[in-house]
């Protein structure tokens, strides 16, 4: 049975934006057996000796799988994906594509936005607008990018869905509260038509009953 260690409790700025949603989306998708471990972050649960041997940055999600212990949400994704024998191709030509994008989602994608919610977190007053205007002229640079990708494609690797598209949702999701995908109508239609599928409505659910908030506040 794969443990899935996620939040239970989480400081309220963080409700609905955490990756452990990644994870537990792939296990709604592939229909493997898992159970959750919820953490208490606001006990400080994440910083005990305990979660520190299995999370070297102290960082959710987690899973261990009889004893096999993964860290960090796309590896957690790939493994499950291969474990499954589902949300990948069968042959390594489409494995390393999906592995791809995989990467691309959370490296060059996921990184940019990353930073654009850093500056908006840490720079209330705007003392570096410079920086804000740069970074996002980036991040329209790589959705203009995933716009020409899906010229005449549903999914971002393959014909099929993959983990590569639960990554590349998950990081578009971090800008669902933003106009910046609004210039790009595929990447648009790309992130509903992922988050429209019945796993991740059952992830969404899942996630708000252990958070025990209510379903709209983590859309």
């Amino acid at each position: 049975m794969i443990t899935l260690y996620g939040f239970g409790r989480i400081f309220p700025a963080g409700i609905g934006e955490t990756k452990d949603l990644w994870a537990q989306w792939a296990l709604e998708e592939t229909g493997l057996p898992y159970q959750v471990h919820a953490l208490d972050h606001t006990g400080g649960e994440l910083d005990g000796e305990a979660y520190r041997r299995i999370s070297p940055f102290r960082q959710v999600p987690v899973i261990d799988d009889d004893g096999f212990v993964v860290a960090e949400s796309a590896a957690i994704a790939l493994y499950l994906a291969e474990k499954a024998g589902r949300l990948a191709p069968a042959d390594r030509e489409g494995r390393t594509r999906v592995a791809q994008w995989c990467i691309a989602a959370v490296s060059t994608v996921g990184t940019t936005l990353a930073c654009l919610d850093l500056i908006e977190i840490f720079d209330k007053g705007n003392a570096a607008p410079g920086l804000r205007a740069d970074v996002r002229k980036l991040a329209e640079r790589w959705l203009g990018d995933l716009e020409r990708r899906l010229e005449g494609r549903e999914w971002i690797a393959c014909a099929d869905f993959t983990v590569a598209d639960i990554l590349m949702a998950g990081v578009l999701r971090g800008i669902r509260k933003t106009d910046l995908m609004a210039p790009f109508p595929k990447v648009k239609a790309y992130y509903e038509r992922c988050l429209a599928r019945p796993a991740w409505q059952r992830t969404l659910a899942l996630y708000a009953e252990r958070l025990a908030v209510n379903i709209d506040d983590v859309r």
